[in-house]
């Protein structure tokens, strides 16, 4: 049965690399939207079975919007995946480095690759929405001045030349990418060793301290801790806290213990730890 795959970007684009590899030997459509939100709207409608979002970078750090995306909808975390991402200069066949006035990408990605551009002063770098939607655009259009920064598939997809490979800054560029779902799929908890929680600290002294001292208790290793301001509320932030697992009932106990130190607690995902691939 072919699944259906939200994805943010266009056709090529690295969350679409990142189904493939994810959903590896089986049958899918990769439904492309424009934004992270569209993306989200597809899902919770019901007009796709899976959605993939990036949410951090081993360079350019955590996609803070997309934290407040998933917090505030019913969608849950069922897996996550590490795709080493490859930045390559893209451009109309025939077309010189020398021949570029602009290259068009999405921000993350020339923030990756601006050592590579340092060199070439006279290229101005325009930021877009999608590094694969960047590609289309000089590919439907026909811009000989023009270059984008996209994935080799993107530049497979739309018959573009790559100028230069691999143009990141940081070879061992990485981005995590999780695996949503709307649907009710669930992760037996004996495969679990993975979960995504969120809640807010009481205003008491000490209180995420206490948090973070039961969790250590329980054997429970914080993979990622993430704040993020809550709205209306001056100072005040909700945690979003990736956790190792070694024993669920252990996991369960913890979230048991930290209840007291904690408000809106709410359990984003159980899940397996994501593998690294490679695009």
């Amino acid at each position: 049965m072919t699944k259906t795959i939200a994805i943010q970007g266009g056709y090529g684009a690295f969350h679409e690399i990142a189904a493939h590899h994810y959903f590896e030997n089986e049958e899918i459509k990769i439904l492309p939207r424009k934004t992270f939100r569209d993306m989200v709207s597809t899902l919770k409608s019901r007009r796709s079975d899976f959605g993939i979002m990036a949410i951090e970078n081993s360079l350019a750090g955590s996609i803070l919007p997309n934290y407040n995306l998933i917090i505030n909808t019913s969608m849950h975390i069922i897996g996550e995946i590490y795709l080493r991402i490859k930045q390559n200069l893209v451009a109309m066949p025939g077309v010189k480095i020398s021949d570029l006035k602009e290259v068009y990408s999405h921000p993350m990605a020339i923030l990756q690759c601006q050592d590579f551009f340092d060199r070439y002063p006279d290229i101005r770098l325009i930021e877009s929405i999608d590094t694969a939607l960047s590609a289309e655009e000089v590919a439907v259009n026909g811009l000989l001045n023009t270059g984008a920064i996209s994935s080799r598939l993107a530049a497979e997809k739309y018959r573009l030349d790559i100028l230069a490979e691999s143009i990141e800054t940081n070879k061992m560029n990485y981005t995590r990418f999780l695996i949503l779902a709307e649907n009710g799929l669930t992760i037996p908890p004996p495969e679990v060793n993975k979960a995504s929680i969120s809640f807010a600290v009481i205003h008491k002294f000490g209180s995420l301290s206490k948090i973070l001292s039961i969790l250590s208790y329980y054997e429970i290793n914080l993979a990622k801790i993430q704040s993020i301001p809550i709205p209306g509320k001056d100072w005040e932030y909700m945690f979003h806290v990736d956790l190792e697992i070694k024993d669920y009932e252990m996991y369960q106990k913890s979230l048991d213990a930290i209840r007291p130190f904690t408000s809106l607690l709410g359990i984003l995902g159980e899940y397996k730890k994501g593998k690294s691939v490679f695009d």
